[in-house]
């Protein structure tokens, strides 16, 4: 069961922030997502033009119907838009006995917005931060919380002020405080820039009672893309809560989160755009165990893949109509490249890091082995020999497409081995069970097609079965690649096809 996040928070018409930014962190993570809605909002990346409060009644509605049925692993808290909201959360909360809770103090917008009434503020402090395990807010959402208090603060001009204003805050009540120090750019050696030339770096303090202070230093960039950064970090803390890593892990790499996040952003709207929260997301094309539906049907391949499995050649045997002097050449080369196909797969054993793949392998290569006796029984029939097919030499087309897949296996890894292996394995299989299955305009049976004893042995039980295990294991390992990887193996597999066709016009004497 994945990590779960129950984000109460108001949406963001603009997707930038609120619970839409939040869901998209979370997914990024790897965890799900609850959510309680606070408010809604016009916005855009130019500002907000109008809230709408959500009911506090139907606000604690969404909550008790996420953590009485899925529950949370982490409560991340965002703009709470009322103190009568701010109330039945803290009810609600402290109800459920929910441990940890990550409350982002959403109290002013990026382009300047009050998000929050001075009374709701006020119920923040007293009745949300006892419950809260680490507070995040920027240098203004800080002195806003102390303003409420009645306690005294200086405007920090420098590290020492932060830190000190983290300890003031943390005194409210919450068990740890993040503050941010956006506000506040650096030098490269840690003092308040001057001018936007100078400023170099960024500096976060973390604070709590029963901790030494950890400052987290992250590049100043210069963006306009930075709607929802205080959501998406506090987010981000959320899911490495929730995904079991300690606090200070979760502080960290939350904000190296961000900071790609901001890095990578592109340009939307006239205003303050979002961060990219996906730059560190793999989004494959496929769903799991469709990969070799998705690789056949993509525009780059499928015509390759019709040109292999619809070659002249092929259909020459489906009716009955090839040349018997071109088959037995063919018949020839190919038992000379199921040798190399057989070391290809040894190869692939030898290679492979889990029992289930060695053992895959190495069926394969016994299916080889049978498969090689059927041949020169089949050859046979054609006045062909062993020994005679032994001693001829290697095709050009038989030579490149062998070494190939050789190479491949001797260069890259076991996965890329069996991209290569793949147009052979599961093309015949395809273009047997084709032949097999149209009656229309294949000539069925041994008397009238001399070429039915091929197309049936890629048929039968224990091809097939081949064909599934060998299918099994690349949808597998599939999963786990990276889009680029992923292009560079279908690259191998266009490779491969292309000289299966190159073999089939070997046989055609093309």
């Amino acid at each position: 069961m994945p990590p779960k996040v129950l984000v109460i928070a108001g949406s963001d018409s603009s997707g930038g922030a609120g619970l839409e930014a939040d869901q998209r962190v979370l997914t990024a993570h790897g965890v799900y997502s609850l959510t309680a809605t606070t408010g809604l909002t016009a916005q855009n990346t130019l500002g907000v033009q109008d809230i709408h409060i959500v009911p506090s009644e139907f606000v604690r509605k969404q909550i008790n119907a996420a953590l009485d049925d899925v529950g949370a692993d982490v409560v991340k808290l965002g703009m709470l838009s009322s103190a009568e909201t701010v109330d039945v959360i803290a009810e609600e909360l402290t109800r459920h006995a929910v441990k940890t809770i990550v409350l982002d103090p959403v109290m002013v917008s990026t382009s300047g917005s009050r998000l929050l009434p001075s009374n709701a503020v006020e119920n923040v402090r007293t009745k949300l931060l006892p419950l809260t395990t680490v507070l995040t807010p920027n240098i203004p959402e800080a002195q806003l919380l102390l303003e409420s208090a009645g306690v005294s603060f200086t405007k920090p001009e420098n590290l020492d002020d932060m830190i000190t204003l983290a300890k003031k805050v943390q005194s409210l009540g919450s068990n740890a405080v993040l503050l941010k120090g956006g506000h506040l750019p650096l030098t490269s050696d840690r003092k308040v820039a001057k001018s936007p030339a100078d400023a170099k770096i960024v500096v976060d303090v973390l604070y709590s009672a029963d901790e030494p202070v950890m400052l987290t230093e992250t590049e100043f960039l210069v963006s306009r893309n930075t709607h929802g950064t205080g959501c998406s970090l506090a987010s981000a803390i959320a899911a490495n809560l929730a995904l079991g890593n300690t606090l200070k892990k979760s502080i960290r790499a939350a904000v190296k989160y961000v900071e790609a996040g901001i890095k990578t952003s592109v340009d939307m709207g006239q205003g303050s755009g979002p961060i990219n929260h996906f730059h560190s997301f793999y989004m494959l094309p496929f769903a799991p165990g469709q990969f070799i539906d998705y690789v056949l049907s993509r525009e780059d391949v499928e015509p390759l893949w019709h040109k292999f499995t619809h070659h002249e050649f092929v259909e020459g045997m489906g009716q009955a109509t090839l040349p018997v002097e071109k088959f037995r050449d063919y018949l020839v080369q190919d038992y000379l490249y199921l040798v190399q196909f057989a070391r290809s797969n040894a190869l692939a054993s030898y290679k492979a890091r889990s029992m289930e793949s060695i053992a895959a392998s190495a069926k394969i290569v016994l299916h080889i082995k049978t498969e090689m006796a059927l041949h020169i029984d089949y050859c046979a029939t054609f006045g062909l020999t062993r020994d005679e097919m032994e001693s001829t030499p290697e095709h050009q087309a038989c030579v490149a497409y062998g070494r190939y897949i050789l190479d491949i296996g001797q260069s890259e890894d076991w996965l890329a081995l069996q991209v290569a292996l793949a147009p052979c394995l599961i093309g015949y299989g395809a273009i047997a069970r084709r032949l097999y299955e149209d009656t229309e305009h294949t000539v069925r049976g041994g008397k009238d097609n001399r070429y039915w004893k091929w197309i049936e042995n890629y048929t039968a039980d224990d091809y097939t079965d081949a064909v599934r295990t060998g299918s099994a294991l690349l949808e597998d390992h599939m999963q786990q690649v990276s889009p680029h990887r992923m292009e560079q193996l279908i690259g191998i597999f266009k490779r491969a096809t292309e000289l299966e066709i190159g073999f089939w016009d070997m046989g055609m004497g093309l």
